[in-house]
């Protein structure tokens, strides 16, 4: 006697739940997330087996570089601590920022740029803006034109108005920075009593 076939039933699996689901944290990740801002003035930081946490707020990092090896570029955490040192930038040097320039100038980590050039720099398109960053000649740091220690000063002296602390100080230096540029920063900062900083450096195996 004949065994009667079996009906097969369909195997369709409904995705559509999956797919809700997958584009539900698509949507999440892309809102939450924030983009990186592309470095003002790229470096290969030097290799150690010890990486110590920078703080989140209240600093400021002097990033050493450049094809030379002896550019100098500074920045300061958070948006409106950048603002009020730049106004007092202005002031010191009698520059008067508008509010937009001062806008450009809250979203830049850092800038290599002289300041009888910087209104210029920020007025520039963004996109060239981003192009022409790191190509900028630094911020001097000459015995008789030293923008760098006067930055510095600023920042420090709004940390110490908005806060009442004392401003903490990065050194991010190439691996192939030169000697005397490392030294001009740390003897810059020494003038200033600044005699703790932090120093950058990308984590290495310590096996190697």
């Amino acid at each position: 006697m004949s065994k009667g076939k079996m009906k097969k039933n369909s195997m369709r699996v409904d995705m559509t739940a999956m797919c809700d689901v997958s584009f539900l944290l698509l949507t999440f990740f892309v809102l939450t997330s924030t983009a990186k801002m592309p470095e003002p003035l790229p470096v290969d930081t030097p290799s150690s087996t010890v990486q110590t946490k920078l703080p989140e707020s209240n600093l400021a990092t002097l990033t050493i570089g450049g094809d030379k090896g002896n550019k100098v570029f500074f920045g300061v955490l958070g948006k409106e601590d950048r603002i009020a040192t730049l106004e007092k930038m202005g002031e010191r040097y009698n520059i008067d920022f508008n509010d937009q320039e001062k806008k450009v100038f809250s979203y830049l980590e850092g800038i290599g740029t002289p300041m009888q050039d910087l209104k210029k720099f920020l007025n520039l398109p963004p996109e060239v803006r981003n192009k022409v960053s790191a190509k900028e000649p630094g911020v001097p740091m000459d015995s008789l034109n030293n923008q760098l220690s006067d930055w510095v000063e600023m920042a420090r002296t709004v940390t110490k108005e908005k806060y009442n602390r004392v401003l903490d100080v990065a050194i991010k230096g190439d691996a192939d920075a030169n000697y005397p540029a490392v030294k001009k920063v740390i003897d810059m900062l020494q003038k200033q009593r600044v005699n703790k900083f932090f120093l950058v450096t990308g984590l290495r195996n310590e096996e190697f």
